[in-house]
């Protein structure tokens, strides 16, 4: 089968069909926590699981599995260490079609201890994120999360800063492994949608070689989280990560509502999201919690830079951008 053909043949679905493979990953919790250090009350948690289970959402991520030992459980709220019984307060059995995940990090997350069998768990996903130089240790998390009885995915972080061979050696290795999903992840909202296509293709190119599914989680630093996501749905990646309202670290993610409203999969219905957003999301701004699209954001999205500059300048009350820009280029 040529090139083309393949190509070709991963674009399964068209704007007015759906694709049945698509599962759509609600991490509102998770990247969204980044913003107001996981302390989200207990009323909106459940509100927000009712919701996914009405709107058709397929996985829930319960926020981080953090050790313990290395961050103070006093300095953040609860979904920085998703524990058990702390899920099982929000969901139950989970007698619903809504899957549980949760992020495991490489090097903060004490996997062998917290991370118990799944017949003895209501989670269902592991998500394990790694930096390229973490492969290694991540190949182990992934072993042990498949012995234990999960789902499993794996998050190659910052690839924007990784050069093609190391990129091409490391999907490779994930994809001998027994992982589930690979995931294409624009950490710092750096790519365009043309950029997305052609690693899209890469990924499936390798991943598909052992039956892995390809996923992809984008940051909206230059407003194209959304354009992104749906670029690389139309490349063939099938797992496709949002949250409420766009809410998560810096400049946020692809919205939920937003992706809700484009998948023509008859069993998503936008109506309970919406419900939610105009319910909960104007007191969560309220309280304090930033985030989306700022000029800060752009500037650190087109240099390919890490975003906690911009946090740090808007948080400073800041206005000077092109003195800013100029800060991101000397420090680059």
């Amino acid at each position: 089968m040529t090139i083309d053909n393949q190509k070709n043949q991963r674009n399964r679905g068209t704007l007015i069909s759906y694709r049945p493979d698509i599962k759509v990953v609600d991490c509102t919790l998770r990247d969204g926590g980044l913003v107001n250090n996981f302390y989200f009350d207990d009323e909106f948690v459940k509100a927000l699981y009712k919701a996914n289970i009405e709107a058709g959402v397929d996985y829930m991520e319960f926020g981080y599995k953090a050790s313990t030992e290395l961050f103070n459980e006093a300095e953040f709220g609860k979904w920085k260490f998703a524990k058990e019984e702390d899920i099982r307060a929000i969901v139950g059995e989970n007698n619903s079609p809504l899957k549980i995940s949760v992020m495991a990090d490489v090097g903060r997350c004490d996997y062998k201890k917290d991370i118990i069998n799944k017949k003895d768990s209501v989670i269902d996903l592991i998500r394990v994120a790694t930096y390229i130089h973490q492969i290694p240790t991540a190949i182990e998390m992934i072993k042990d999360a498949k012995k234990k009885g999960y789902e499993v995915s794996v998050n190659i972080m910052a690839i924007s800063k990784v050069n093609d061979e190391d990129l091409t050696n490391g999907l490779e290795l994930l994809a001998k492994t027994d992982v589930d999903v690979i995931y294409l992840v624009d950490s710092f909202g750096a790519f365009y949608p043309e950029q997305i296509r052609k690693l899209t293709d890469k990924y499936l190119t390798i991943a598909e070689k052992t039956g892995k599914k390809v996923g992809i989680h984008a940051h909206n630093n230059q407003q194209l989280a959304f354009a992104n996501t749906i670029e690389a749905a139309a490349g063939g990646a099938s797992y496709l990560d949002s949250t409420l309202s766009g809410m998560g670290r810096g400049a946020g993610n692809c919205f939920t509502e937003t992706l809700l409203a484009f998948l023509k999969n008859p069993k998503y219905n936008l109506i309970p999201v919406m419900n939610l957003v105009a319910e909960y999301m104007p007191k969560i701004k309220a309280s304090g919690a930033v985030w989306g699209y700022d000029i800060p954001y752009l500037l650190t999205g087109v240099l390919n830079s890490h975003p906690s500059s911009a946090i740090k300048f808007i948080k400073d009350n800041r206005n000077d951008y092109a003195k800013f820009n100029q800060e991101i280029l000397d420090l680059e």
